[in-house]
């Protein structure tokens, strides 16, 4: 595993979500919209977990209304991330009910996971932060953590 590339990509996704949930500390969530040609997908983060150095947060995009393939509030995409405020990295343990991921797998595995799935896991994970920044728009909606 290239460690420098895979800490550089876990970190430029904790600039990422910090852009998106500069509040991260006080506030338990956040939603808003993307805004695609041909539907407004909503993307919810959820702070799961908060310790001293780390929080857990679980990010999700619901597939709207009038996506082909796709039913709406069970299909989309879904991850959750631990954030490692000191080291500011950002790094997926979930994706797709998948966890667990290995820095490098042998190939074939049982699992049939490509040789730096972990890599390719945050790099989509990065892709998909950079598309909710290009892309969102801010419906207002959050939750303080004193509200909950």
């Amino acid at each position: 595993m290239d460690l420098a590339a895979h800490l550089a990509e876990c970190e430029a996704n904790y600039a990422r979500l910090m852009r998106l949930m500069p509040d991260i500390q006080g506030c338990d969530g956040r939603s808003f919209r993307l805004s695609l040609g041909g539907g407004e997908p909503r993307v919810r983060f959820e702070v799961a977990n908060r310790h001293r150095y780390t929080t857990v947060i679980r990010v999700t995009q619901d597939a709207p209304l009038g996506w082909p393939g796709f039913a709406p509030g069970r299909d989309g995409l879904r991850f959750a991330i631990r954030i490692y405020h000191d080291a500011r990295c950002a790094e997926v343990i979930e994706c797709q009910h998948q966890r667990g991921f290995k820095a490098v797998y042998d190939y074939p595995n049982p699992r049939m996971r490509h040789r730096d799935e972990k890599a390719q896991v945050n790099q989509f994970f990065g892709e998909f932060l950079a598309a909710c920044l290009a892309h969102g728009v801010a419906t207002d909606q959050r939750v303080l953590a004193h509200e909950t």
